[in-house]
């Protein structure tokens, strides 16, 4: 470990104040030793560099998934006063509302026919890959109906039903969305990518219910052994990029203004209650809508190819829960025995909200929040719950997927995506996308294992284990 780093139990680290001139709080980590080789020397100083920023509380946290990223580590939370803190895009990034949503279904693995018909029917009702366009054809209006109302927006057009709504974080939709935040360039490029997968990790899954930790949390849950699950994760496409781009040079402009001083100017930041604040909020609240509706309308076109092609009703196929990845929201926390308004950065980080939290539908009230953990392509995903444990120690927040080890680039000169593709069919795994270097990208090979990553947070208790679901058929964007 880290020269300075501090041991302070089996799964957790600690990064003290003095690491790096300026911090305000220490910096505290979450790692066994068996992820301990995959942890490298700039995320730390990163999360380091975050404990730096103004009005930050508690500490400045990363997930076991933790890896270099654009200002925070990837993995990296991070909570700021209502009063005194600053909202940083750095500690969102550029994938606003990147997320993931599991859709049951009620085939089973003995019932599932013609898979790789099935595989390329989705391949085929669902824009996939760099630069995909929609076949839905937004309006100015429709568009801002999207920015400000997210997947309500989507259901009201049709898209879906209302029960979607309840199953999604914060009901899909951040009510301080501010669509006249969102640029000219940002809605250009959001206008016809709505309702496509994109690219990089985002991905299409069709898997089965392989294993169930938790009986009464999988029923409460409605997820049983051998079950058909679609897994959907993407997030704000073109749009949300831009918005990060665009604000980012407000914000350096806004971090001299108002004399912050950062060790980091990827940590540009202004304060929570400034013009240049507001308005970056308003924005990412704007994309982080326009993802949840993204999302939305891709379910419902997964539904109608199951309804096509398995004769089952929309009503037959439950949304379990849609999460978010990457955002930060306003939310109530215990600080230091004081319950007090807080900015929640999430950046590569999972909400798990624990029995009785607020925003839960009330099926959920006392199995706390649905946890979504995806794997990387050839390695399970998982389906946890959130817990009280979460809300006292990390912000009600867990990991977010197993973490990146190699680079796309080095990916691409270690790995081909025949070679990839192979390897998951000896495994019975279809692939599908738009080219082959897509595939070497994301190789189960780059990431950490998620079921180590799945384990250390089970056993931190910030999220518990409700099943294990293991891929059959893959579209990768």
């Amino acid at each position: 470990m880290l020269a300075g780093v501090r041991r302070t139990g089996p799964l957790e680290w600690e990064v003290p104040v003095g690491f790096v001139p300026g911090m305000r709080v220490p910096g505290k980590f979450f790692l066994s030793d068996a992820l301990s080789g995959t942890l490298e020397e700039g995320a730390v100083s990163q999360l380091a560099n975050v404990a730096t920023m103004p009005g930050i509380v508690k500490y400045s946290l990363a997930m076991p998934d933790i890896h270099w990223g654009y200002g925070f580590p990837i993995g990296g939370v991070a909570a700021f006063s209502r009063n005194e803190g600053v909202i940083s895009p750095g500690g969102v990034g550029f994938d606003i509302n990147c997320g993931v949503r599991v859709l049951t279904t009620p085939l089973s693995v003995e019932s599932l026919q013609r898979k790789q018909e099935l595989l390329e029917r989705l391949f085929s009702a669902v824009p996939t890959g760099v630069g995909a366009r929609s076949s839905l054809r937004l309006s100015e209006r429709e568009l801002e109906g999207m920015l400000a109302s997210g997947a309500r927006w989507a259901i009201e057009k049709g898209y879906g039903m209302a029960q979607d709504i309840v199953r999604c974080e914060q009901k899909g939709c951040m009510e301080e969305a501010d669509p006249s935040a969102v640029s000219a360039k940002a809605r250009q490029r959001g206008m016809p990518q709505s309702g496509t997968l994109g690219s990089g990790n985002h991905f299409l899954e069709i898997q089965a219910v392989r294993e169930i930790y938790n009986p009464d949390a999988a029923r409460a849950f409605g997820v049983a052994m051998g079950q058909i699950c679609i897994m959907i994760h993407c997030g704000s496409r073109g749009l949300g990029h831009q918005v990060c781009t665009d604000h980012l040079r407000l914000l350096e402009a806004a971090t001299k203004k108002y004399r912050i001083t950062l060790p980091d100017r990827q940590l540009a930041c202004a304060p929570l209650d400034s013009p240049e604040g507001r308005a970056y909020f308003g924005a990412m609240a704007a994309s982080a809508n326009y993802a949840w509706a993204n999302r939305q309308v891709i379910m419902h076109s997964v539904r109608n190819v199951l309804e096509n092609m398995y004769g089952i009703a929309h009503q037959e196929m439950h949304l379990v829960y849609d999460v978010a990845h990457n955002v930060a929201k306003f939310e109530e926390h215990v600080v230091d025995g004081k319950r007090m308004q807080v900015c929640v950065h999430r950046k590569g980080a999972t909400r798990a909200f624990g029995p009785g939290s607020p925003d839960l539908p009330v099926e959920y009230e006392s199995t706390g929040q649905p946890v979504i953990i995806p794997g990387s392509m050839g390695t399970s995903s998982f389906l946890l719950q959130g817990t009280a444990i979460a809300m006292e120690k990390t912000f009600g927040s867990t990991c977010h997927g197993a973490g990146r080890v190699m680079s796309r680039t080095k990916a691409k000169k270690s790995l081909t995506g025949k070679q990839v593709r192979e390897s998951l069919g000896r495994r019975g795994i279809l692939i599908r996308a738009p080219h082959d270097a897509a595939i070497a990208d994301e190789a189960p090979e780059v990431y950490k294992p998620s079921d180590e990553v799945v384990r250390v947070v089970h056993e931190l208790g910030i999220s518990r284990l409700v099943a294990r679901l293991e891929p059959l058929a893959v579209i990768k964007g």
